[in-house]
């Protein structure tokens, strides 16, 4: 699938964990709708666990059951639990949760596991359309480092490519637009590569368009054309939260996929953590993200073209936070920019350089990655110094001649005509 802009949107699992309900994500879609549209948000993923009755982490801290209750069809295929997800009831899955999306311009999305859930292959349950039962296609050495929901399903197994076609055709019935498959990525199981290619012909089959999202990371730079022929987007780093250091290290993540980036596919720097979020995780607090730090992060994201999806509850989003989501040249840079590169760097300052896909006007991103507030020329790193430069994030014309002084841990953006 092409697609000229990577997706942008919102997932529930940085606020909520595996505890979010029907009602917190339709709240979500709703603030996104009224707010967010209009600036190319239009995702609403409902990510882990959607299908269990877990909806708190345990006494032990873990988020996770093992053989916990869940949602099931005799076919060995999980459904909403109908406790989180009342809509879901009588079998219609999430049909109406995602019609009520779509009502609102906006699309649906899902997060699964690699593999076959390990109820159905303890209980020998059919598989659609199969004589094979679930047993037999599951691999029980092949398992999740830290989810225990799932068997992998070995490929070679008579009915494997036909539970995944299931799946597909179920969540293409339900109306889902974005499916997040997780444990797969950098491919830690034997099986991994063989299952993606699985569900990418599974996907290829149903004549519903959906975005295929491959976690956790960090994916190998050397399988991308593998990643592209599969998959939309993938993920280049494990689990990203609010910590500067794991921001910091970003930017050497980034210059890894630096050329990487085309229509065809995405890597993807995770979830944005901002606003509030840990609500599900017994720790509602607002990111530890400063706002120059957001810029940082946000910026970094749209020059490299990665999939953008806030991880906050959006009905309490900060009015800061929310205008830099908003603004609109900034993030167009997912769609027009093009050889995004690192330039420069030394202890307190990494430089980025791309230019505009439509217009060849130039793009320089300044960060500086020192706590104090450091000063900096961009002349030397800009060709068009007779342009009209602006300053993206204040939507000011900016002087490339002088001296700027860039906060701790914060940016300046120009785009040059």
């Amino acid at each position: 699938m092409e697609m000229i802009r990577p997706p942008m949107g919102w997932n529930s699992f940085d606020c909520y964990g595996v505890s979010v309900t029907e009602n917190q994500v339709k709240a979500n879609a709703d603030f996104m709708a009224e707010n967010l549209k209009d600036f190319g948000w239009e995702y609403v993923v409902v990510d882990v666990e959607w299908y269990s009755y877990t909806n708190h982490p345990q006494p032990d801290g873990q988020i996770y059951v093992p053989f916990g209750r869940v949602e099931m069809d005799e076919y060995s295929r999980l459904f909403p639990c109908v406790q989180k997800f009342p809509s879901a009831a009588a079998g219609a899955g999430f049909g109406p949760l995602a019609s009520y999306v779509h009502g609102l311009g906006l699309k649906f999305g899902i997060h699964i596991f690699r593999g076959i859930p390990r109820l159905a292959a303890h209980s020998h349950c059919k598989l659609w359309n199969s004589e094979v039962t679930a047993d037999q296609i599951a691999d029980p050495y092949s398992i999740c480092e830290w989810n225990p929901d799932m068997y992998g399903v070995d490929p070679s197994k008579p009915g494997a490519q036909e539970y995944y076609d299931s799946l597909i055709e179920l969540y293409a019935e339900w109306g889902v637009d974005l499916i997040k498959c997780d444990d797969i990525c950098r491919m830690d199981a034997d099986s991994a590569r063989e299952e993606i290619e699985m569900i990418r012909r599974a996907l290829d089959k149903t004549s519903r368009e959906i975005v295929l999202s491959l976690a956790p990371g960090p994916a190998d730079p050397e399988n991308c054309d593998f990643y592209r022929e599969n998959a939309e987007m993938w993920r280049v780093t494990d689990s990203f939260w609010d910590d500067w250091d794991q921001l910091r290290g970003m930017f050497d993540v980034c210059k890894l996929w630096q050329g990487k980036p085309s229509d065809m596919g995405f890597p993807d720097c995770d979830m944005l953590p901002i606003g509030l979020i840990g609500v599900g995780f017994g720790e509602e607090r607002r990111t530890r993200f400063t706002i120059d730090e957001e810029k940082t992060m946000l910026t970094l994201w749209s020059l490299c073209r990665s999939p953008l999806m806030i991880g906050s509850e959006l009905t309490k989003l900060d009015q800061e936070t929310l205008q830099l989501l908003t603004n609109v040249q900034v993030m167009r840079l997912t769609e027009v920019s093009t050889g995004s590169r690192e330039a420069y760097r030394d202890n307190d300052v990494i430089v980025w350089r791309a230019r505009d896909r439509y217009d060849e006007a130039e793009y320089v991103a300044v960060f500086n990655i020192s706590s104090a507030s450091t000063p900096f020329c961009p002349k030397p790193f800009i060709s068009k110094v007779d342009g009209n430069a602006i300053e993206l994030w204040r939507g000011e014309p900016i002087n490339i001649r002088s001296t700027e002084d860039i906060p701790g841990h914060g940016c300046i953006l120009i785009r040059v005509d």
